[in-house]
Protein backbone atom coordinates (compact mmCIF):
# COMPACT_ATOMS: atom_id res chain seq x y z
CA UNK A 1 0.00 0.00 0.00
CA UNK A 2 3.08 2.45 0.39
CA UNK A 3 4.28 2.30 -2.86
CA UNK A 4 0.64 2.57 -4.47
CA UNK A 5 0.12 5.57 -1.99
CA UNK A 6 3.43 7.18 -2.97
CA UNK A 7 3.11 6.72 -6.54
CA UNK A 8 0.48 9.06 -7.02
CA UNK A 9 1.51 10.82 -4.96
CA UNK A 10 5.03 11.11 -6.96
CA UNK A 11 2.90 11.67 -10.23
CA UNK A 12 0.19 14.03 -8.69
CA UNK A 13 3.44 16.32 -7.76
CA UNK A 14 4.65 15.79 -11.61
CA UNK A 15 1.65 16.79 -13.10
CA UNK A 16 1.65 19.89 -10.66
CA UNK A 17 5.57 20.78 -10.92
CA UNK A 18 5.08 20.18 -14.95
CA UNK A 19 2.03 22.25 -15.37
CA UNK A 20 2.83 25.05 -12.67
CA UNK A 21 6.02 25.58 -14.85
CA UNK A 22 4.46 25.38 -17.97
CA UNK A 23 1.39 27.59 -17.20
CA UNK A 24 3.60 30.33 -15.60
CA UNK A 25 6.39 30.24 -18.30
CA UNK A 26 3.36 30.65 -20.58
CA UNK A 27 1.28 33.30 -18.71
CA UNK A 28 4.24 35.61 -18.38
CA UNK A 29 5.50 35.07 -21.71
CA UNK A 30 2.12 35.88 -22.91
CA UNK A 31 2.06 39.30 -20.28
CA UNK A 32 5.30 40.15 -21.49
CA UNK A 33 4.26 40.31 -25.08
CA UNK A 34 1.29 42.27 -24.42
CA UNK A 35 3.37 45.17 -23.39
CA UNK A 36 1.37 46.45 -20.66
CA UNK A 37 3.49 47.15 -17.75
CA UNK A 38 0.74 46.51 -15.18
CA UNK A 39 -0.38 43.55 -16.59
CA UNK A 40 3.57 42.95 -16.73
CA UNK A 41 3.81 43.65 -13.24
CA UNK A 42 0.81 41.81 -12.17
CA UNK A 43 2.04 38.51 -13.73
CA UNK A 44 5.27 38.57 -12.55
CA UNK A 45 3.89 38.83 -8.95
CA UNK A 46 1.50 36.13 -9.37
CA UNK A 47 4.14 34.06 -11.74
CA UNK A 48 6.82 34.45 -7.98
CA UNK A 49 3.78 33.63 -5.87
CA UNK A 50 2.81 30.54 -8.11
CA UNK A 51 6.88 29.09 -7.95
CA UNK A 52 6.78 29.39 -3.96
CA UNK A 53 3.29 28.01 -3.58
CA UNK A 54 3.80 25.00 -6.07
CA UNK A 55 6.99 24.93 -7.41
CA UNK A 56 9.18 24.65 -4.45
CA UNK A 57 7.46 21.89 -2.68
CA UNK A 58 7.35 19.81 -6.05
CA UNK A 59 11.09 20.35 -6.30
CA UNK A 60 11.74 18.80 -3.20
CA UNK A 61 9.38 16.19 -2.92
CA UNK A 62 10.18 15.15 -6.42
CA UNK A 63 13.37 13.59 -6.01
CA UNK A 64 12.48 12.33 -2.60
CA UNK A 65 9.77 10.57 -3.25
CA UNK A 66 11.80 9.33 -7.09
CA UNK A 67 14.33 7.81 -4.54
CA UNK A 68 12.19 6.24 -2.22
CA UNK A 69 9.72 4.83 -4.63
CA UNK A 70 13.39 3.21 -6.55
CA UNK A 71 14.12 1.68 -2.91
CA UNK A 72 10.70 -0.15 -2.54
CA UNK A 73 11.12 -1.59 -6.08
CA UNK A 74 14.47 -2.76 -5.09
CA UNK A 75 16.25 -0.53 -7.74
CA UNK A 76 19.53 0.60 -7.62
CA UNK A 77 20.67 4.47 -8.56
CA UNK A 78 22.72 3.34 -11.54
CA UNK A 79 20.08 1.71 -13.57
CA UNK A 80 20.15 3.22 -16.35
CA UNK A 81 16.75 5.40 -16.54
CA UNK A 82 17.00 6.74 -12.98
CA UNK A 83 21.10 8.25 -13.27
CA UNK A 84 19.46 9.65 -16.73
CA UNK A 85 16.29 10.69 -14.75
CA UNK A 86 18.80 12.01 -12.25
CA UNK A 87 21.02 13.93 -14.42
CA UNK A 88 17.95 15.56 -16.35
CA UNK A 89 16.16 16.84 -13.53
CA UNK A 90 19.63 18.50 -11.71
CA UNK A 91 20.06 20.05 -15.34
CA UNK A 92 16.49 21.47 -15.35
CA UNK A 93 17.58 22.77 -11.36
CA UNK A 94 20.71 24.12 -12.65
CA UNK A 95 18.40 26.05 -14.93
CA UNK A 96 15.52 27.30 -12.50
CA UNK A 97 17.60 28.45 -9.68
CA UNK A 98 18.65 31.53 -12.20
CA UNK A 99 15.04 31.69 -13.31
CA UNK A 100 13.82 32.00 -9.84
CA UNK A 101 16.24 35.04 -9.24
CA UNK A 102 15.56 36.86 -12.25
CA UNK A 103 11.66 36.46 -11.61
CA UNK A 104 12.34 37.97 -8.55
CA UNK A 105 14.27 40.54 -9.92
CA UNK A 106 12.27 41.76 -13.06
CA UNK A 107 8.64 41.24 -10.53
CA UNK A 108 10.94 44.45 -8.83
CA UNK A 109 11.40 45.73 -11.64
CA UNK A 110 7.76 45.64 -13.47
CA UNK A 111 5.82 46.76 -10.14
CA UNK A 112 8.24 49.96 -9.46
CA UNK A 113 8.04 50.78 -13.41
CA UNK A 114 4.45 50.25 -12.76
CA UNK A 115 4.16 52.18 -9.70
CA UNK A 116 5.62 55.39 -11.79
CA UNK A 117 3.84 54.85 -14.77
CA UNK A 118 6.97 54.56 -16.62
CA UNK A 119 8.18 51.49 -19.31
CA UNK A 120 10.08 48.98 -18.71
CA UNK A 121 13.71 49.70 -18.56
CA UNK A 122 16.03 47.35 -21.13
CA UNK A 123 17.87 45.57 -18.05
CA UNK A 124 14.12 43.71 -17.54
CA UNK A 125 13.98 42.52 -21.02
CA UNK A 126 17.62 41.49 -21.08
CA UNK A 127 16.36 39.75 -17.90
CA UNK A 128 13.29 38.17 -20.17
CA UNK A 129 15.38 37.19 -22.74
CA UNK A 130 17.19 34.99 -20.25
CA UNK A 131 14.27 33.77 -18.55
CA UNK A 132 12.99 32.81 -21.64
CA UNK A 133 16.32 30.89 -23.27
CA UNK A 134 17.19 29.40 -19.55
CA UNK A 135 13.73 27.93 -19.60
CA UNK A 136 13.89 26.00 -23.09
CA UNK A 137 16.53 23.54 -21.69
CA UNK A 138 14.81 22.84 -18.30
CA UNK A 139 11.16 22.05 -20.36
CA UNK A 140 12.95 19.35 -22.58
CA UNK A 141 14.73 18.28 -19.60
CA UNK A 142 11.68 18.10 -17.47
CA UNK A 143 9.37 16.39 -20.59
CA UNK A 144 12.81 13.59 -21.04
CA UNK A 145 12.59 12.75 -17.44
CA UNK A 146 8.64 11.89 -17.69
CA UNK A 147 9.16 10.36 -20.85
CA UNK A 148 11.77 8.06 -18.60
CA UNK A 149 9.31 7.58 -15.70
CA UNK A 150 6.47 6.68 -18.52
CA UNK A 151 8.90 4.20 -20.52
CA UNK A 152 11.42 3.17 -17.33
CA UNK A 153 11.61 -0.68 -18.49
CA UNK A 154 12.65 -0.08 -22.33
CA UNK A 155 15.59 0.55 -23.56
CA UNK A 156 17.21 3.63 -22.67
CA UNK A 157 18.76 3.26 -26.23
CA UNK A 158 16.17 5.47 -28.13
CA UNK A 159 15.93 8.14 -25.01
CA UNK A 160 19.88 8.48 -25.95
CA UNK A 161 19.83 8.61 -29.58
CA UNK A 162 17.01 11.66 -29.13
CA UNK A 163 19.42 13.53 -26.37
CA UNK A 164 22.37 13.03 -29.21
CA UNK A 165 20.13 14.53 -31.70
CA UNK A 166 19.26 17.44 -29.56
CA UNK A 167 22.80 17.60 -28.59
CA UNK A 168 22.12 17.35 -24.35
Amino acid sequence: MTYLILKTLHILSMVLLFGTGLGSAFYKWMADRSGNVEHIAATNRQVVFADWLFTTPTVIFQPLSGLWLASLMGLSLTTPWILLSLALYILAGLCWLPVVWLQIRMKGIAADAASRNAPLPDIYWRMARQWFWLGVPAFIAMVLVVALMVFKHLSVAPLAMLLDYLGV
